[in-house]
């Protein structure tokens, strides 16, 4: 009636709804929170009752089940829900304390030994998880620090996501109830130090131990890798990184480059050491050329027991080099490859939004120099031919002074001996190298073999090229933003794109991120460089150096702040190399500091 409608306007102030109700009437809980702060005790038999108590409730209430619940010999921390069945998994925290954990000493008392086990947990915890709501982080065959799981001092930490089960859009607690209730307890103490297989949890960290002192002996040996005799290098297929059986060679090194280590726990151990300088890695198509330096390219991380590459080793400043048609490069020093272009554009200082394949490889190789990397591994295969090499006729055809590209063949020499840089090249279609190398491997069935002599017997002389190291750039920080509507915004796409604030990086040709949760990594990263200052007026390599830091003291987790997904640590290159992508990227000042 009119007269009612008036008063319920004056009252609320609003126009009432079709029915006559006023505006915002919800009913008899219309002054009630939508999800009510459960008060009181915050223990597992309060998060069975509450539960059982909303079973059927609207999705939405599963919200009030966030915080601290105490379990007795494990905390659960709630720290996001999902807002509907079909939204990304919630988030939970478990913190498990030393004196329930068990974990003893020798298993965290060094920072090697208390990733090895972090990492044995998680793929533990993996296994107990099958078919169950509950998710975590466990990783491939890499052994990566991830946020999913540390060890401090003896206690155990992990962070796992949890699809809560839902009838439609009603909670459906019977289901919550057994996750939570019951299979999160009986993970917790499968987990236990007395309940786990010990032996394989030491041989684990001890695998990873011996790995990590061989990669620290690379430098003092003057090598820049290591293939332990007896490694399994070829991959089950092409989407499978686990180790082939039954047809896969093992690695056997050739006398004439055989180098012995002495390792913690394996003792004296003997393979390939690929001495500092240019090496070359020949032999016919198929014979397993790029599968070796596949591996090498893997050997900058530890790998678990069983997987065939636990003593490949390489230095952990080895970056793959290829070339990359179309990508974005700004303000980067590439003129020791490339000079006096047709615009007259500075190579010292040069900027595209569509690079060449020889100018985006010009650009990687100096790119991975300024963040620091003394090691580059190339394969022909993925590399801009015109940046490789030219041969007599073509030279003879195309005089030096039309030619703007000095190949990569020219400066690999002076690159090692001027700046210290090694490099290690597939090549099996041209014999050009074999006049620069410094060591030239034949791989035939899988089967390395020492040619260098042959191969200096084809060699001719050269003349090289000057080369300088490429100029440092100081980053504009306001470049490097993760904002996207007002929020911080990183997300993933497969393997293949990063999303950056508004940006999509292309990161499907770094293949040294090796893990999903690394790509997170990267993209966490980048938002500390910015917002915390470190770009601020410092050359590029000095703000990696800083995170580097860090990284070091804090863990990985350094990098997570206000993040609860899965992300794991990655390398200062890798994390350089989306900068460098990025398509918002001002650089403000080039330059040698």
């Amino acid at each position: 009636m009119p007269g009612d409608h008036g008063g319920q306007e004056r009252r609320y102030g609003r126009r009432p709804d079709r029915r006559g109700r006023p505006a915002g009437y919800g009913g008899p809980r219309a002054n009630r929170p939508e999800h009510p702060e459960i008060r009181g005790a915050r223990d597992a038999d309060r998060l069975a009752a509450e539960l059982r108590r909303m079973d059927g409730a609207s999705y939405g209430r599963y919200k009030a089940l966030a915080g601290d619940w105490d379990f007795g010999d494990f905390t659960l921390t709630v720290e996001r829900v999902q807002a509907d069945p079909f939204a990304p998994p919630s988030r939970i925290a478990v913190h498990v304390p030393a004196a329930v954990a068990g974990i003893p000493e020798h298993a965290w008392r060094s920072p090697v030994r208390r990733r090895a086990t972090a990492d044995h947990l998680l793929r533990c915890a993996h296994r107990e998880l099958k078919g169950a709501r509950l998710r975590i982080d466990a990783g491939g065959q890499e052994v990566i620090e991830r946020a999913a799981g540390r060890v401090e001092e003896g206690a155990l930490h992990l962070r796992m996501g949890i699809e809560l089960p839902g009838r439609g859009r009603r909670i459906d607690a019977r289901t919550a109830e057994h996750e939570l209730c019951e299979r999160l307890p009986s993970l917790v103490g499968a987990l236990r130090w007395s309940a786990l297989d010990t032996d394989a949890a030491v041989a684990f960290a001890d695998t990873v131990e011996d790995t990590v002192a061989l990669r620290e002996q690379l430098p003092e040996l003057g090598l820049v890798a290591f293939v332990g005799d007896g490694a399994v290098l070829p991959r089950r297929s092409g989407i499978s990184d686990l180790p082939m059986q039954g047809e896969a060679v093992p690695f056997t090194a050739p006398q004439t480059l055989r180098a012995t280590v002495r390792l913690p726990h394996r003792g004296e151990v003997s393979g390939l050491g690929v001495p500092e300088g240019i090496t070359l890695i020949v032999g016919g198509g198929f014979h397993g050329k790029s599968t070796l330096l596949h591996a090498l390219e893997r050997g900058v991380y530890d790998h678990v027991p069983g997987d065939g590459r636990e003593l490949v080793a390489t230095r952990s400043d080895a970056v793959k080099i290829r070339a990359e048609e179309g990508r974005r490069v700004e303000r980067t020093d590439v003129s020791a490859f490339v000079r006096n272009l047709p615009t007259g554009s500075d190579t010292a200082d040069f900027s595209t939004d569509n690079a060449s394949g020889s100018t985006s490889q010009a650009a990687n190789i100096a790119e991975a120099l300024e963040a620091g990397s003394r090691t580059l591994l190339v394969d022909e295969d993925t590399t801009a031919t015109n940046l490789m090499i030219r041969d007599a006729r073509m030279q003879a055809l195309v005089h030096g002074d039309r030619e703007p590209l000095t190949p990569f063949v020219d400066l690999v020499r002076p690159l090692h001996r001027l700046h210290g840089v090694s490099t290690v090249l597939v090549m099996g279609g041209s014999g050009d190298y074999f006049d620069v190398a410094d060591q030239v491997i034949m791989l035939d069935g899988y089967r390395p073999y020492d040619v260098t002599a042959q191969a200096r017997k084809l060699a001719a002389d050269r003349t090289d090229a000057d080369t300088a190291p490429p100029a440092h750039r100081v980053i504009a920080p306001e470049s490097v933003d993760a904002t996207a509507r007002g929020r911080a915004r990183i997300k993933r796409r497969d393997m293949d794109v990063l999303t950056f604030g508004e940006t999509d990086i292309d990161v499907r040709h770094l293949t040294q991120l090796v893990d999903p949760g690394q790509i997170i990594g990267v993209g966490l990263a980048m938002r500390v460089l910015a917002e915390d200052g470190l770009l601020n007026g410092r050359p590029l390599a000095e703000a990696l150096d800083i995170l580097d830091r860090r990284l070091a003291e804090g863990g990985v987790t350094a990098l997570g702040r206000g993040y609860s997904g899965d992300y794991a640590l990655p390398r200062r290159f890798e994390v350089a190399a989306a900068v460098n992508r990025l398509r918002t990227l001002r650089v403000s000042r080039v330059g040698n500091p």
